[in-house]
Parts: C-alpha cells; sequence; structure tokens
C-alpha cells in the first residue's frame, strides 16, 4: 500500500461520511417548507408543531454537513494538489457560484428562519424556510456539474498541462449534469421522506396522534414520486453511460466481451435477455461494449495500463444501489395503497417504516460508489489519472496519520448526530414552543 491508495481511502472514508447527512439535507428542508407551508395556510397547530419538530432535526443534520464538507475541501491541497493544479480553472466557477450564491443564500434565510419566529411577519418567515430549502438544492446543483465534468468534461481546452474553461454554460448544461442532478436530488427526497417515515413509525407505535398520520402521509407522497424521478432520470443515466462511459456500464454488468442483445444481470447466474441493450440504447438488439474488449481499445488510445475500475465493487454497488432504493420506494407505495381514504397505519406497517431509515441511506452511499469507483482509473475521465493526481512528495506516514486523525474525529461527530438525533425524536413534539399568536387565524383545512 502507497500514499495514493491511503489518500484514495481517506477521501472516500470523508467523503462517504459527508455525503450521509447531504440527502437529508436537501430534502428535509423542502419538508420543513411544506409543513410550514401547511400551518400558514390551514393554521392547524399539528402543522406547526411538526414545522418545529423536524425544522430542529434539519438543523443538527445541516450543521454536521458543514463541518464535515469543509473537511473535504482540505485534501484537495494535502492529497491532491496535482489534480487541483490541473481543474482549479474548470472548477473554479461552479464552486465559487456554490460558495457566493446557494450556501451565502441558504444559510443566511436559515439563519432568519431560526431566530425570526415571532419576530418577522409569518409570510417572510415562511419565505425564509423556502429560500434557505432552495439554497440547498441550488448547491447541489453547482457541485454536481462540477462532478459531472470529471466524468465528461466539456467546454474546456487543455493549455500548459492545465484545462482552462472556454465555456461556463456548456459545464453548467453538461449532458451528465442534466441527467445526474435530478436523479442525486430525487434520491436526497427518498433519503429525507423514510427518515420522516421511521421518526413517524416509531410513534405511531406510541401514540395515535393525527399528526404522526399527516406527517407519514406527506412522507409517503414525497418518497413516491421522488422514486418516479429516480427512476425516469435513472434511464437517462443509463443511456449516457452507454454513450460516454462504457467501461463503467461493463463493469456495473460484469459484460466481458462486446454483446449485441446484451442480458442484464439481477444477480451472477440470473439473467434477463436482451434487457441490457434495451436500457442501454432503447434498442433490444443493439451491442454493449464489453471490459476485456474496452481495455483493449483504450490501451491502443492512452497507452499501457489498467483501465478497468474495481468490478466487484461496481457490480454490487448498483445492485444495492437499486434494490434498496425500489425496496424503500415500494415502501412507500404499499403504505399509500394501505392508508388510502383516511384508514389508520396497521402496526406491522409501522415497524416496517423504521427500515426506510437505512434502506435509502445505504441505496445512495452504494450509488455513489458507483458512480465515482466506475470512473476509475481516471480522475478526468480521458485526461488525468489517478495515479497522476496525488500530490507529489506526501508520504505514506503523513497520509496515515491525517486519515487516523479524520477517522477518529468523524467516528465522535457520528456519535454526537445519532444522540442529539436521538433525544430530540424521544422528546416528540410535546417539547415545541406554544402557537405563536400570529397563527390563531383558522381557515378551511386543505391538507390532510
Amino acid at each position: 500500500m502507497d500514499a495514493l491508495d491511503l489518500a484514495r481511502w481517506q477521501f472516500g472514508v470523508t467523503t462517504v461520511y459527508h455525503f450521509l447527512f447531504v440527502p437529508l439535507t436537501i430534502g428535509l428542508g423542502i419538508f420543513v417548507a411544506g409543513l410550514q407551508t401547511a400551518w400558514h395556510r390551514t393554521g392547524k397547530e399539528h402543522y406547526l408543531k411538526l414545522t418545529k419538530f423536524f425544522g430542529k432535526l434539519f438543523l443538527i443534520n445541516f450543521a454536521m454537513g458543514v463541518v464535515t464538507g469543509i473537511v473535504q475541501e482540505f485534501q484537495f491541497g494535502m492529497n491532491w494538489s496535482e489534480y487541483s493544479t490541473f481543474v482549479g480553472d474548470v472548477f473554479g466557477a461552479p464552486l465559487a457560484m456554490e460558495a457566493l450564491l446557494a450556501f451565502f443564500m441558504e444559510s443566511t434565510f436559515l439563519g432568519l428562519w431560526i431566530f425570526g419566529w415571532e419576530r418577522l411577519p409569518k409570510k417572510v418567515h415562511l419565505a425564509c424556510i423556502w429560500a434557505a430549502a432552495i439554497g440547498s438544492n441550488l448547491s447541489a446543483y453547482f457541485i454536481l456539474a462540477a462532478n459531472a465534468w470529471m466524468k465528461h468534461p466539456v467546454g474546456y481546452e487543455v493549455v500548459d498541462g492545465r484545462a482552462r474553461m472556454t465555456d461556463l454554460w456548456a459545464v453548467l448544461t453538461n449532458s451528465t449534469a442534466v441527467a445526474q442532478v435530478p436523479h442525486v436530488i430525487g434520491a436526497a427526497f427518498i433519503v429525507a421522506g423514510g427518515f420522516v417515515l421511521a421518526v413517524s413509525g416509531y410513534w405511531l407505535l406510541r401514540t395515535r396522534a393525527p399528526m404522526w398520520r399527516a406527517a407519514a402521509r406527506a412522507a409517503l407522497v414525497m418518497t413516491a414520486l421522488a422514486g418516479a424521478v429516480v427512476a425516469g432520470t435513472g434511464d437517462m443515466s443509463a443511456r449516457l453511460m452507454y454513450e460516454q462511459q462504457p467501461m463503467k456500464l461493463a463493469s456495473a454488468e460484469g459484460l466481458e466481451r462486446d454483446t449485441a442483445g446484451a442480458a442484464f444481470s439481477l444477480v451472477p447466474g440470473i439473467e434477463i435477455p436482451k434487457v441490457l441493450s434495451f436500457l442501454s440504447a432503447h434498442d433490444p438488439n443493439a451491442t454493449v461494449q464489453g471490459t476485456e474488449d474496452l481495455q483493449r481499445r483504450f490501451e491502443q488510445q492512452f497507452g499501457p495500463g489498467d483501465y478497468r475500475p474495481n468490478q466487484p465493487v461496481v457490480f454490487w454497488s448498483f445492485r444495492v444501489m437499486m434494490g434498496f432504493g425500489m425496496a424503500t420506494v415500494g415502501l412507500s407505495v404499499l403504505g399509500l395503497w394501505l392508508t388510502r381514504r383516511r384508514r389508520e397505519f396497521p402496526r406491522w406497517l409501522s415497524r416496517a417504516m423504521l427500515l426506510a431509515l437505512p434502506l435509502p441511506l445505504v441505496s445512495v452511499i452504494a450509488g455513489w460508489l458507483l458512480s465515482e469507483i466506475g470512473r476509475q482509473p481516471w480522475t478526468v475521465a480521458g485526461e488525468l489519472l489517478t495515479a497522476s493526481s496525488v500530490s507529489p512528495g506526501v508520504s505514506l506516514a503523513e497520509v496515515a496519520t491525517s486519515l487516523t486523525i479524520f477517522t477518529l474525529l468523524y467516528g465522535a461527530l457520528a456519535v454526537a448526530e445519532v444522540v442529539l438525533l436521538t433525544r430530540h425524536v424521544r422528546k416528540g413534539v410535546e417539547e415545541q414552543a406554544p402557537v405563536p399568536a400570529a397563527a390563531e387565524r383558522r381557515e378551511p383545512s386543505l391538507m390532510y
């Protein structure tokens, strides 16, 4: 093992940990804004209580996401300076827009929302949480656009060994980004919906308070709709992968040789004929390139080297992503059917909803592994190899030391996160502040 291996482990550990908070923040912000909107329109007290309850969970998660995200940026200078030198002129614009526009918008309006209860006009206060939630999604857009450029670089030229941006609009509207952004944000809404389902299920097992049914039903709707978005954009991503990242596609399917009418492998030994070709090119007889044939072509194009990613990791990450994601969405659809026409939640369904917390989290982490490990051995596809991206002069001992420190620090933060979230969930809504005077107005019910 050398410094490159440990640097990759370090970036993987910190990114996976950070990515546990990002999707929950993206989806939960919109959910809280929706709850506050329901309170604003109906005046029903339980919507206010739910807003404050899930709002505090959102704030805890947001704070952890900020802390863990900052650490990631340090690594670009610590372990990946050659990568930073190559991509800096391209990444500078979208990352600056993320920090100066999206994150600034998100954090500023979130602060106004936190301290604006009973201080700001009701409509202005509601606008603040919507602005903060929209800022979270804008932040995701700019970061995902930069990430998409690594997989499908466009709008640039290489000058003196560095990528120079020639078209910002091309970078921001990269076809890979157009498919990746709604796919990831849709997955984030599934994570947030699963989180709310698990919390609601926990309380439905203890009480039949109508507010928990309202929260659970809203989460079921959000998760089911997000599942449809993820499925549609997943189809777009598969076709783009067929065109732009054939090695990742072949590795995800364990396909070694170019095959016309390629079958889709559910698990090793169980295949559905011609489905892979249909999903990839919308043609059941299309030829899908295999890893061994691609390896030979890439050696001719880029020179000697192994251009195949870690196939077992990519293969199983794809199946875990799909399986766990589909299970969560399936649970939401089943829940909507069983609780239609104001029917109560069966106790077995409330227990099953507890699984909606880990399943989508595991799914999005598996999706990230598929996306990033599947791009290997490139950091920038066709331009910069991972082996050429690491900082020169960084020793194995130095990377091992920082990896150990970050792992211990993140372990402590994980304990803090779980303790804070668990403590707040167990308190329930009874600890929340009373309804402000401005909420005394009642209007006809529009929800629940």
